[in-house]
């Protein structure tokens, strides 16, 4: 699939089951207006003009997506999941390099954040463009941080100048993240986000101000919040 422009393809890991939401079914398909969180995270990618298609990483024990009829007019492949979040991530770019797309970047984005702007997107891709880096969405710490011991009594005050808290779209070089996350796995490190492994790489990552609406639902409140962004959203 040759392209004389830069490529960007989706890349969603979908294979959580979401046990701090306390809920019968995973979080992605739980429901958020009348889509469930998944597909508003899909509409939300997937109608932004530069991506030219998605892919899906499901658990391998999902019986919740195919009742889901989901459509879209642009490719959406489907591929199984691993043992963690990152082996996930690597089959799914294993598929897409499989696919032999010229100069793409993925933008790696977790299935339960559905409110990621269109604006905090061209910021990211901006930013990406023509850097072996890559860049993320985050945003700057706002809070003191307090360091615990194992009773939940302080130990010390950490002050937050430059601390900031990752969030997704993630955004590289499709055979730059590949080759990180591979070494990852090869040597067995645990890592919680993919910029991580970037790091590792020696790669440094740009760090891009992201909307403060792009919440990750991740307990029950966080789904109350996100209702009420739905709300304000469609008025």
């Amino acid at each position: 699939m040759p392209t004389d422009r830069p490529s960007y393809w989706a890349v969603i890991p979908a294979t959580g089951t979401g046990q701090r939401m306390q809920a019968d079914r995973p979080k992605q398909y739980l429901p958020l207006g009348s889509k469930t969180i998944l597909e508003q995270t899909l509409d939300s990618l997937l109608s932004y003009d530069k991506i030219d298609g998605a892919v899906l990483i499901l658990n391998k024990e999902d019986d919740y997506w195919p009742g889901l009829n989901y459509k879209s007019e642009k490719p959406l492949l489907l591929c199984v999941g691993g043992e963690e979040r990152h082996h996930s991530v690597y089959h799914g770019l294993q598929l897409l390099a499989e696919q032999q797309i010229e100069n793409c970047t993925v933008l790696i984005h977790d299935a339960v954040r559905p409110f990621v702007s269109h604006t905090d997107l061209d910021n990211l891709l901006e930013a990406v463009a023509g850097n072996p880096n890559g860049a993320i969405l985050a945003t700057p710490v706002a809070d003191t941080l307090k360091l615990s011991d194992d009773f939940s009594s302080i130990v010390s005050t950490h002050p937050r100048d430059h601390l900031w808290r990752a969030f997704t779209p993630q955004a590289f070089a499709l055979n730059i993240i590949l080759d990180a996350l591979k070494s990852v796995i090869g040597d067995n490190l645990q890592i919680t986000d993919d910029a991580s492994a970037m790091e590792l790489a020696g790669y440094k990552p740009r760090l891009i101000n992201s909307d403060s609406r792009n919440i990750k639902i991740t307990h029950p409140q966080d789904l109350r919040l996100a209702e009420l962004i739905l709300c304000a959203k469609s008025h």
